[in-house]
């Protein structure tokens, strides 16, 4: 059992790296007592994987040598080395499995460990094989060479102990079998592909004219795309403006350097399943170099994702032409004869927006012969009430019959959808396209299902239109539209809708609106195809998208002009409110200076009455010669002098009533003696002037009280 497992392991070196490490590491401890399994490796390595030759490499002699089962010699690996080689190891079979040692034998000896380096420098990596023996040194010796960097402005980064000097020996390290460093050079100026870089974004960054010339029908389509957009793109716009598929598309024009999707121009492109298996192939046989080369094959057939900018296109025009690579009966008839069906191999995976033309129709289809099953509900109810509930049967009953893709119906009244398109911001306006659907039409079915329903057309009316729609198959239904369009678009479009035959339906009607009324752009028929009738809802579009340019500057300017009239309203408004307010602010203080004024004048009325009552109330003067008389003199706040004569037996009140007279209430001034310094007011004014001692002559001084 051991022999077979040495024998398994020698045979497939990838089986042997895939196998579990627990497996390995016991035979090792088993027969040699190692236990490192990046040693045991290394070893059957260095034996070109013939673990017979590695094991007798560490096994001690005296216990013998183990022999292979092969016979013949055993090579060991080479060793990438500048100063080594490799060298055989002859080992003679023998049908014995093991035996003693003979002296005529040859004892493979221990080779030296090597350890790979994969080295990053910028944009390049580079390997280097080398015994542990060696030092940092020799691998800067040999990146010296392969990048062309100079030993001395070289920084050897990656290690696990952090930096080590060039002496240092690579088995001192410790180091696994795989290590991965890195370069530095801080004192050389960055590569000059930066200057490439910069170029490539600003191409990324430009708009390339594409002049497509459609080969069958000898047309010309001038089309805008930026840098960034890819060339699947580009086949798929071209799609939706000729209807033909991008696995169809013959193309012309093309630079060489576009070669990412060069093999969808012959309608297929290769098995990914079969490069994938041979890619597994490859890594089980272990040819390393071959399987890094089929992998860019395989990635290079896979990535469709190759832009403008990097295809090589002439800037700021370059002209291509495309044409159809087969017709759909040949295509059929190729799809019949081959075992690969041609939608399996697609290289628009499924993305192409195909609509069903391109593969043909029954004539079932073709006049409108649909089963019984699709027509047993009328589209729209007869003499509908609501508008709006009308339109939900419709796109129920329409989901029904042609599938779930299909223009998003506005559910509502004709005068809704007006709204919801026109009486809006200019900004956010779009065309309004009407559908008049007729069940007794030929043409119906296959306008519904492969025009209408189709991928490109849906997209592109969500995008642009509010699409209503009516059924006209009803008479009523039909009396009622006639109505709504006689009031809204007028008797002209009424009638050329009234004059239409029932083979002429289904109608689409392209309706615009302007300042004064709505105009209608276009009526498209129902015999019609894809890409006329993209091209017709393009032209419509370009008609308004330069209407609805003026509206918006015309809205631009009215808006700034109300905005100019709102600011100088409102300037208006805020100085009439500061006039007001001002105003307000004066009559008040003119209406408190009135009252202040009228209090003013009532408490000097009712002063004077007071000085007039006290005044009458004072007993006469006394004369000169009557006894005893007191004579005082009083000084006002002034400087003017009060004298009168009073009898010394008059109360001091009556001196307080004099003074008061005169304007000097007695509760607003003191009364004041000088020699000494005394408050009359502050006396019992019942007491007589002898009392207080003003008596024979005093003068006094008014006083304010604070």
């Amino acid at each position: 059992m051991f022999l077979k497992c040495l024998h398994h392991f020698d045979s497939s070196p990838a089986i042997y790296e895939s196998s579990s490490s627990a497996s390995l590491s016991s035979l090792d401890i088993a027969c040699t007592g190692i236990e490192n399994i990046d040693e045991a490796i290394t070893l059957l390595e260095q034996n070109n994987w013939d673990l017979v030759a590695a094991i007798n490499g560490v096994i001690p002699q005296e216990n013998g040598i183990l022999q292979s089962d092969y016979g013949g010699e055993t090579v060991p690996g080479p060793v990438f080395d500048p100063a080594s080689h490799a060298t055989p190891a002859p080992a003679p079979s023998s049908s014995s499995a093991f035996r003693p040692v003979m002296p005529s034998r040859q004892i493979v000896e221990r080779q030296p460990r090597m350890l790979d380096f994969r080295v990053e420098y910028r944009d390049r990596n580079v390997d280097v094989v080398l015994e542990d023996s060696c030092t940092v040194g020799e691998i800067k010796q040999i990146l010296e060479n392969e990048l062309q960097v100079p030993l001395s402005k070289m920084l050897l980064k990656g290690w696990k102990t952090g930096d080590v000097e060039d002496s240092t020996v690579l088995k001192s390290l410790h180091l696994p079998k795989n290590n991965s460093l890195y370069v530095l050079t801080p004192d050389l100026p960055p590569p000059s592909s930066s200057s490439n870089v910069g170029a490539l974004q600003e191409s990324l960054n430009q708009n390339f004219m594409l002049i497509i010339t459609h080969r069958e029908v000898q047309r010309e389509y001038n089309l805008n795309f930026s840098g960034s957009s890819t060339i699947q793109e580009v086949k798929r716009n071209v799609y939706d403006l000729t209807s033909i598929p991008v696995r169809h598309q013959l193309w012309e024009g093309w630079p060489t350097s576009a070669t990412d999707d060069s093999l969808s121009n012959y309608g297929h492109s290769p098995d990914t399943g079969s490069l994938s298996s041979t890619l597994q192939e490859l890594l089980y046989s272990g040819d390393h170099i071959r399987v890094c080369c089929f992998a860019k094959l395989k990635n290079e057939f896979t990535d469709k994702g190759m832009c403008l900018a990097e295809s090589g296109l002439s800037y700021p025009c370059h002209r291509l032409t495309v044409g159809r690579r087969s017709s759909p009966t040949q295509t059929r008839e190729q799809s019949e004869e081959q075992s690969t069906d041609v939608h399996m191999v697609s290289d628009s995976d499924g993305d192409d927006f195909e609509d069903a033309p391109e593969f043909g129709v029954d004539d079932g289809e073709v006049f409108g012969m649909a089963s019984s099953a699709l027509r047993k509900s009328p589209m729209m109810p007869e003499n509908a009430e609501n508008e709006g509930d009308a339109l939900l049967q419709f796109t129920a009953e329409f989901s029904s019959r042609y599938g779930d893709c299909h223009p998003v119906f506005f559910i509502g009244s004709l005068e809704a959808a007006f709204q919801e398109a026109f009486y809006v911001k200019a900004r956010d306006r779009k065309l309004l396209a009407i559908y008049l659907h007729h069940d007794e039409s030929v043409l119906t079915n296959v306008f519904c299902s492969q025009m209408l329903c189709a991928e490109s057309i849906v997209s592109y009316l969500s995008q642009n239109f509010i699409t209503w729609a009516w059924d006209l198959t009803k008479d009523a239904n039909r009396a009622r539209f006639l109505t709504m369009c006689n009031r809204h678009f007028g008797s002209v479009v009424a009638q050329t809708i009234r004059t239409q035959k029932t083979d002429q339906f289904p109608l689409f009607l392209i309706i615009m609106g302007k300042r004064s009324s709505n105009e209608v752009l276009n009526v498209i028929q129902g015999n019609t195809t894809v890409d006329e009738l993209m091209m017709r809802l393009m032209a419509a579009m370009e008609i308004f998208t330069a209407q609805q340019q003026e509206d918006i500057k015309d809205e631009d300017e009215r808006e700034a002009r109300e905005n100019v009239k709102r600011e100088q309203d409102e300037a208006y408004r805020l100085s009439l409110e500061a006039d007001r307010a001002k105003r307000e602010a004066h009559e008040r203080e003119m209406a408190e200076q009135v009252r202040l004024e009228q209090i003013r004048k009532e408490q000097e009325e009712e002063r004077e009455a007071i000085r007039l009552s006290l005044e009458q109330a004072l007993p006469p003067e006394p004369k000169e010669d009557a006894e005893p008389v007191s004579k005082l003199r009083i000084r006002t706040p002034s400087g003017e002098f009060l004298e009168r004569r009073f009898l010394a037996s008059n109360k001091l009140q009556i001196v307080f009533d004099f003074v008061a007279s005169k304007g000097f209430p007695w509760d607003e001034f003191k009364l004041l003696s000088t020699f000494p310094r005394r408050d009359i007011t502050q006396l019992d004014p019942n007491k007589s002037l002898l009392e207080v001692k003003l008596f024979p002559q005093e003068t006094l001084f008014l006083e304010a009280k604070e």
